[in-house]
């Protein structure tokens, strides 16, 4: 089962996606993590969101890039944080924008076919009316198309507003 959560910058989508995961009943819980640290400010992000699954029996397994490759293991919830770092890392990665689109969905179809659950996190980055670079634009348009693919996917939508889940798609909270 595949579940998507969306939400703006702090909106409290990670801590959601997370007490979906724990609700679940699964016993094996993995945290899939797509971020690149690059500076003090990733590494910030990074060490708040180990803090806030402290305890909860997550493992991690690290994946920036090439989602399809991954293996997870059977009968487990996983947290997969976030589709917006992972479409970054693809989109200006090695292997550049050409594609990036049909490669991450490609490694969703592969990562929602292994656990018994999966909470993808995605942020919410197109309300704010402001225009563009023509590659950032392209990189939002990149990211919309794996959301659209995600929510399609999905037997459940949630957005989180001021940490509040609002449900799209499937059974309300």
């Amino acid at each position: 089962m595949l579940i998507l959560v969306s939400g703006g910058a702090a909106s409290g989508k990670s801590a959601f996606a997370e007490e979906l995961i724990v609700r679940s009943g699964l016993e094996r819980r993995v945290y899939l993590a797509t971020m690149q640290v690059w500076d003090k400010e990733s590494e910030c992000r990074v060490d708040r969101h180990r803090a806030m699954r402290a305890g909860k029996g997550f493992e991690t397994v690290e994946r920036p890039l090439d989602l399809a490759g991954v293996i997870l293991p059977p009968d487990s919830a996983v947290l997969l944080e976030d589709l917006t770092n992972l479409t970054a890392n693809e989109f200006f990665g090695p292997q550049g924008a050409d594609g990036a689109l049909e490669r991450l969905t490609a490694g969703l179809d592969r990562a929602v076919a292994a656990p018994a659950l999966l909470v993808a996190v995605t942020g919410e980055l197109f309300s704010d009316g402001a225009d563009y670079e023509a590659e950032t634009a392209a990189y939002l348009r990149c990211l919309a198309g794996l959301n659209r693919a995600a929510a399609e996917r999905a037997e459940r939508v949630y957005e989180v507003v001021c940490g509040i889940p609002v449900t799209w798609k499937g059974e309300r909270i």
